[in-house]
């Protein structure tokens, strides 16, 4: 059984299955095209290909990691994110399509701020936890693409080493070269003189009691979850952030759909107004923003 016809019917076995658990049925049809390395269409235009021993073996051993819990991106290596692709490993976590609306969200701010075309003056960008790269990356590559955010400068921390290799890679890959990768535990190891315009950050906030942490396993969880109900490195980003935030500066937050409200009072009660919650593509709230004072 080793043409692409027959591991088709092994698949929609499996994917009925999988409709009873909660591992997407996609999948397999994705490992399968991955190992293969051919684009979908390859699928129903050659269904007699036969597989190489080789190809067979991965493709078998992939599906027993799929049922194990490693998710795809794990096995793949890369995850598609904003307009670009990003390697991942279990260092860092896989990043989902409702960050995106954070990267939305802070570009559109800084689209909206009024510039000196000749003689702009630089603005700095951090993103704390940077994890694979993806915010920082992203908004990076956006700015470098418009001439008149050329001022524009990314500062990504994380205090994983083994993180930030995978972010320094992928910042090479997706040829953004403009970026400081600095090893902190938020904003431990920036001198207290260091001002942005910006903050950013997509940290832990899922609470450590959390059901749905079982079957997040294989991703690190020092990066999903945190004490206080999932609010502690909120409330600690927050609470420093008017310490390298310029006046008027811009604090976006990514947080879970039910922390709403939680999350603008935090920003209020430390000097942050035109607080604002944005949901995400599923109509959830999920990323909130405050101007500093």
């Amino acid at each position: 059984m080793s043409s692409i016809k027959h591991l088709k019917q092994y698949i929609r076995q499996l994917s009925d299955e999988a409709d009873n658990s909660r591992l997407p049925s996609f999948w397999f049809t994705d490992w399968l095209l991955a190992v293969i390395d051919k684009p979908s269409l390859f699928l129903i235009t050659d269904e007699e290909y036969q597989l190489t021993e080789s190809e067979l073996a991965q493709f078998y051993a992939g599906i027993e990691k799929l049922q194990a819990g490693t998710p795809l991106a794990y096995l793949t290596g890369q995850q598609a994110f904003w307009s670009l692709s990003f390697t991942v490993n279990e260092h860092t976590l896989i990043p989902r399509p409702d960050t995106e609306v954070l990267v939305e969200q802070v570009l559109q701010w800084i689209q909206s701020q009024p510039i000196n075309d000749e003689h702009p003056t630089p603005k700095y960008l951090l993103d704390l936890g940077t994890g694979s790269g993806c915010i920082a990356i992203s908004l990076a590559h956006e700015l470098k693409h418009h001439l008149r955010y050329a001022h524009w400068h990314t500062v990504a921390l994380d205090v994983s080493p083994k993180a930030l290799e995978v972010a320094k890679y992928n910042a090479l890959i997706n040829e953004v070269g403009d970026i400081d990768f600095i090893q902190s535990s938020w904003y431990e190891s920036l001198p207290t003189d260091r001002m942005f315009d910006v903050i950013v950050s997509n940290p832990p906030y899922i609470d450590e009691e959390d059901a749905h942490l079982a079957h997040l396993r294989a991703e690190p969880m020092s990066a999903l979850s945190a004490p206080n109900h999932g609010l502690a490195d909120i409330e600690h980003i927050t609470q420093l952030a008017p310490k390298y935030l310029r006046a008027g500066g811009l604090l976006a937050l990514e947080h879970g759909f039910d922390q709403g409200e939680a999350v603008r009072q935090i920003l209020s009660s430390h000097g942050f107004g035109a607080i604002q919650t944005v949901q995400d593509y599923g109509g959830n709230d999920r990323v909130t923003l405050g101007h500093l004072a």
